[in-house]
C-alpha cells in the first residue's frame, strides 16, 4: 500500500512565482513521486486560489484557504492571546477541520510542514512522523528588524522574534527532522536551540536548469545604450525594498559618476510606494511585474543582490547565475550559497564595495562574462533540483522510488 503524507503551505505551492512557494512547489513534486500526498495550504486572493496545475488531479486531497485576516486583525489577536503574529494571521478554523478529517480517516504516515506558520496546525495526538521545513530562521529575521528599527514597530518585531525563538525549539523537538535552506541557517539553529545530531539539517534550494538554461529567450531592452543592473524580487518583501532603496541612494550615484548611461531596473510583483518612488530617481528604473523574468535576466550587465537583512539562499541569485550573468552580492546574500567569492560571483561588504566592483564588471565586460560562466558551471554541476532534493524521501521514511525524481 502507498504512503500517504499531508502536506501543510502556508502559500498554493504553484505556480512556482515567487521564493518560498518556488521551494514548496519542488518539495511537494518530490513527496508526490513517492507517496499520496493530501494538501492543506492558503491562498493570499482568488485568483490564487483558483490557480490551475497540471498534476492537481494526482493530489489524494486538496483544500485552499483563502487567507482573509488581516496583519492589524492578527496583531490584535496575538496581543490577547499571547501568541506570536504569524501564527495568528495565518490561523484558520477550515484548515483545522480538514487535517482532523484527513488525519481521522486516512493511514497519514507523515505530516510534513512548510514554513513555521503552518507548524500550528500538528495535533498534538499524532503519532507518525513529523518532518517541519522552517526554510529560514524566522526568529533571527525579526529579531534583525528590531535592531535596524524604533518605536512600536521595534517592539512588536522583539516580541515576535522572542516568542517565534521559544515556538520554533519546542516544534523541533516535537519533530524528527527540522530542516533549513543552508548549513549556515541550520547551524544558526542549534546554537539558538541546544538541539543537536541528525534531527537538524540542511536541504537547499535547487534551480530548474532546464526553464532558466533555455536558449531561445529573448532579452528585454530598456531602449537604450548604457549597462543595466538589476534586480529581482518580490517587491512587496520588507528586505527586498530596503535592498532597492538602499542601492539606488547610496550606490547607483558613484556609479553613474563613471557610467553616466547606467540604469538600474527593479523587475518584480507588488512594488510597494517606497519603490515606485525610486523611478526616475540615480537612474532607477521600476518595472514592476514581468511575464518571463528569464528575458530580464539575460539583458543585464550585471545582477544584484544588495540585501542588508537575509536569511537562507536566495533563489535571485542562483537564478542569475545559472543564466551565465556576473553576480554582486552582499555578504548576508551570498551566504549558503556554495560558490567562491572571486570566482562564482563577488562579494561586498559595503556599499562603496559594491559600486567599486559593479564598476569593475562595467569597465571590464570579459571578466564578467567569465565570471557568468563559472557562475553557471557551478549552478549545472550542484544546484539541480534532483541533486537537492535526494535526500527527501527518505527523511519522510519513504523509498525513493522515483527513477528520476522532480525534473532537474
Amino acid at each position: 500500500m502507498m504512503a500517504e503524507i499531508l502536506f501543510l503551505a502556508h502559500r498554493v505551492p504553484w505556480p512556482p512565482n515567487r521564493g518560498d512557494k518556488i521551494r514548496s512547489h519542488h518539495f511537494l513534486q518530490k513527496l508526490m513521486d513517492c507517496a499520496a500526498v493530501h494538501v492543506a495550504c492558503f491562498a493570499e486572493d482568488e485568483a490564487e486560489r483558483q490557480a490551475g496545475w497540471e498534476r492537481k488531479e494526482e493530489l489524494a486531497s486538496c483544500e485552499v484557504v483563502l487567507r482573509t485576516k488581516s496583519q492589524w486583525a492578527g496583531g490584535v489577536e496575538a496581543i490577547l492571546t499571547g501568541k506570536p503574529v504569524s501564527l495568528t494571521c495565518f490561523d484558520s478554523a477550515d484548515i483545522r477541520a480538514y487535517v482532523a478529517q484527513v488525519i481521522a480517516t486516512r493511514p497519514i504516515d507523515c505530516i510534513f510542514v512548510f514554513s513555521g506558520q503552518m507548524a500550528q496546525y500538528i495535533p498534538a495526538d499524532f503519532g507518525g512522523r513529523v518532518v517541519m521545513d522552517f526554510g529560514d530562521v524566522d526568529s533571527a529575521k525579526f529579531e534583525s528588524y528590531a535592531a535596524e528599527g524604533s518605536g512600536p514597530m521595534a517592539w512588536i518585531n522583539r516580541r515576535e522574534g522572542r516568542m517565534l525563538r521559544d515556538f520554533e525549539k519546542a516544534i523541533a523537538e516535537r519533530a524528527d527532522h527540522a530542516l533549513f535552506v543552508s548549513e549556515a541557517e541550520a547551524a544558526l539553529f542549534r546554537q539558538r536551540s541546544g538541539l543537536t545530531g541528525d534531527r537538524v539539517e540542511a536541504v537547499g534550494n535547487g534551480i530548474d536548469l532546464e526553464f532558466y538554461g533555455a536558449p531561445d529567450v529573448h532579452p528585454e531592452s530598456l531602449g537604450h545604450g548604457g549597462p543595466m543592473i538589476l534586480f529581482t524580487g518580490q517587491m512587496d518583501y520588507q528586505p527586498n525594498v530596503q535592498a532597492v532603496q538602499s542601492f539606488s541612494t547610496q550606490v547607483m550615484p558613484a556609479i553613474l559618476a563613471r557610467f553616466p548611461d547606467a540604469r538600474f531596473a527593479i523587475a518584480g510583483r507588488a512594488p510597494t510606494d517606497k519603490v515606485r518612488q525610486l523611478d526616475g530617481t540615480n537612474g532607477t528604473i521600476v518595472i514592476g511585474a514581468v511575464d518571463d523574468i528569464r528575458s530580464w535576466i539575460v539583458a543585464a550587465d550585471v545582477v544584484v543582490a544588495p540585501l542588508r537583512i537575509a536569511r537562507g539562499i536566495q533563489n535571485k541569485v542562483l537564478e542569475a547565475m545559472a543564466m551565465a550573468r556576473p553576480v554582486v552580492a552582499s555578504g548576508c546574500a551570498a551566504e549558503g550559497i556554495d560558490a567562491v567569492n572571486g570566482e562564482h560571483f563577488l562579494v561586498a561588504d559595503s556599499v562603496n564595495e559594491e559600486a567599486q566592483l559593479l564598476c569593475g564588471l562595467l569597465q571590464n565586460p570579459d571578466e564578467a562574462r567569465r565570471l557568468g560562466e563559472r557562475a553557471e558551471q557551478l549552478i549545472h554541476a550542484r544546484y539541480s533540483w534532483q541533486t537537492q532534493l535526494a535526500g527527501l524521501p527518505a527523511l519522510c521514511g519513504l523509498p525513493n522510488i522515483a527513477a528520476a525524481g522532480v525534473a532537474a
